[in-house]
């Protein structure tokens, strides 16, 4: 496994553990609490390598990156 291949899983597990915090609230509130998490606290270049990863496994994930901004905060 690539370094690029073993950043990309490790982004996904961190935004899966981030919908794991979230999972508890309504669904259309979750997906975009956990993409705030991820716009307040991800770097511009993490949240670039969560939007082109390809389909994450979690299916809140997938939703929250409809809300992910990229470029600065």
């Amino acid at each position: 496994m690539s370094a690029d291949e073993r950043n990309v899983a490790k982004l996904a597990r961190m935004a899966g553990q981030i919908a794991d915090f979230f999972r508890a609230y309504p669904e259309a509130q979750a997906a975009s609490s956990v993409a705030e998490h991820i716009n307040k606290f991800w770097t511009p270049k993490m949240r670039a390598e969560v939007l082109a990863m390809p389909e994450p496994g979690d299916p809140l994930v997938a939703k929250a990156r409809a809300f992910v901004r990229t470029g600065e905060k």
